[in-house]
């Protein structure tokens, strides 16, 4: 009897032990819609996304190469949506509100192992000259 005793403890045991130790995995779901911010300070707010993927919002950067003063800029863009529990890819476009640039920006939204969304970009920003001849110093 003391033997069966002891199988069945090791048995419920075995059985209790992996569910007691096992990590809860974060959701894979990213969303963009709310407020973001960068690690320079600069913020956005994308509104709904809606059932095409479209969205805007505004971005108020922190950084800037004019002397002009920041202002609140639109933006426009698109979320890919044919996986709606994924980390989806993103892009758009900023029509900055106080120079004559505008950036875009393409990306994804991840959920890290912390269950935090983190948005990973890379962006081109292109501002006006003067002419052609000065086109190879326009783009950044």
């Amino acid at each position: 009897m003391v033997q069966m005793t002891a199988f069945l403890l090791v048995l419920s045991l075995a059985l209790v032990a992996p569910s007691l130790s096992a990590k809860k995995s974060p959701p894979l779901q990213c969303v963009l819609t709310g407020r973001w911010i960068n690690d320079l300070g600069s913020n956005m707010t994308i509104a709904a996304v809606n059932s095409r993927g479209d969205f805007s919002g505004s971005y108020h950067t922190a950084v800037t190469a004019t002397m002009n003063e920041i202002q609140v800029s639109p933006l426009q863009g698109s979320q890919h949506r044919t996986n709606e529990k994924s980390q989806p890819t993103f892009g758009f476009t900023v029509n900055w509100s106080f120079s004559d640039s505008i950036t875009v920006f393409t990306g994804q939204c991840f959920v890290d192992e912390h269950g935090n969304e983190v948005l990973k970009t890379m962006w081109l920003l292109r501002s006006r000259v003067d002419n052609i001849k000065n086109d190879w110093k326009a783009t950044r």
